[in-house]
């Protein structure tokens, strides 16, 4: 297996387990939160979305579509603690905007010569996202990291285990 392949595994992999958290939540289960201070899956999916867009876009310029205006604004740290569902977008326009930062985000991984995986990453994300490589990989990390709260909140529901 290839480097880009076994990235590419490894984000479809973390998809999989994602979506399947996600698919039967409604809108309003997605306003629960696990635990006070803890943060909603509405707006953990919008920052999960900003952030890969912002990722993938900082390493390879202009490979990602823009988001909505106002979008990222909605998913900052300062809006986490609204528990007012105005305040954020509903989950089908989640999930569409999810699926064509992804669709971008491998495009991008395709296209991208495998040597340059190893750039050094952008300085605004170097601290967490050492090279080019690791800006992808960090989205198979990231939302696998969000998944997992979104268990006990699954658990919280009421739902029976899915892994």
């Amino acid at each position: 297996m290839d480097t880009k392949t076994a990235i590419k595994s490894a984000i479809d992999t973390a998809n999989m387990i994602s979506i399947a958290y996600l698919d039967d939540l409604t809108d309003e289960e997605m306003m629960h939160r696990p635990s006070p201070g803890c943060n909603h899956i509405k707006w953990q999916v919008g920052h999960l979305i900003v952030s890969e867009n912002n990722m993938i876009d900082q390493c390879l310029p202009g490979s990602m579509p823009p988001l909505p205006d106002g979008f990222a604004k909605r998913y900052t740290k300062e809006t986490s603690d609204s528990d007012n569902p105005d305040d954020f977008d509903n989950k089908a326009t989640l999930m569409l905007l999810y699926e064509q930062q992804r669709a971008s985000t491998l495009t991008a991984l395709e296209s991208i010569d495998v040597d340059d995986l190893s750039r050094e990453g952008p300085e605004s994300i170097r601290s967490y996202c050492p090279t080019v490589g690791a800006a992808f990989l960090m989205q198979d990390a990231h939302w696998l990291m969000h998944a997992g709260q979104w268990a006990v909140i699954r658990r919280q529901l009421g739902r029976d285990p899915l892994f």
